[in-house]
């Protein structure tokens, strides 16, 4: 397997894809996860795969990136989810998810009655519990149906690769790597990617193409790397 040395120094240095509402210091042009951002471009999220995408955002700016895992049910990066000044995670009342969401528009929005993260998750120590990096939000009334829906694939090292969703950079449209590659998975299960991705990414599908040819989501991204690339949770252990 392929790793880079700055795989988990920089996790703890840029502390995931986070929410574009927290304040980021860097400046655009060296945002993390990204080379020279050439190789992302426009996505239709009207379109197949990526029907499934959302935006999810919180009451207090937070805006990340969700994904449909079945009719009723939407997940995203835990750490979107944790307020640091309380110690606390956000009331679900206060999580909005819009479904295709795209300069304004949207297919579907809909309230998150509860949600559920994995106890391996500790926002305390997000470099150690980082592959637990999960939320699974219940909707209030369906926002997919099944036909749009991808299966869960584990993740193998050298797999085709597409990581799309609502960076900082980008927030109003969905953007993203269409040509990249998984990197490698490490011991506690973290995947690693070449894709070019950075912040409000986080919850994003990571897609990957399964044997047989077909896409199916492999992981959930969670953290960026100094430059290309970044580290996703996988859905499948």
């Amino acid at each position: 397997m392929k790793f880079r040395a700055c795989l988990l120094i920089s996790f703890l240095e840029l502390a995931g894809l986070g929410g574009a509402g927290h304040t980021f210091a860097r400046p655009q042009s060296v945002l993390p996860g990204l080379g020279d951002g050439a190789k992302r471009e426009l996505i239709d999220v009207n379109k197949a795969p990526w029907r499934i995408l959302a935006r999810v955002q919180t009451e207090l700016g937070v805006r990340c990136t969700g994904f449909a895992v079945a009719p009723t049910v939407v997940m995203t990066a835990a750490h979107c989810l944790w307020l640091p000044a309380t110690h606390h995670y956000i009331q679900p009342k206060d999580i909005h998810v819009l479904m295709g969401y795209a300069r304004g528009g949207y297919r579907q929005h809909a309230h998150v009655t509860r949600f559920v993260i994995p106890a391996g998750y500790d926002p305390a120590n997000e470099a150690g519990t980082a592959s637990n990096d999960r939320a699974t939000l219940l909707m209030d009334h369906p926002v997919a149906v099944a036909a749009d829906l991808l299966p869960a694939v584990e993740v193998r090292d050298g797999m085709s690769a597409m990581l799309v969703g609502y960076p900082q950079d980008r927030s109003e449209v969905p953007f993203g790597d269409v040509e990249c590659h998984i990197n490698g998975v490490t011991v506690s299960g973290l995947v690693h990617h070449d894709c070019e991705a950075t912040k409000g990414v986080s919850g994003a599908p990571l897609l990957v193409r399964a044997p047989e040819g077909a896409w199916g989501v492999g992981a959930l991204a969670v953290g960026a790397d100094v430059g290309p690339g970044g580290l996703a949770a996988p859905l499948i252990r």
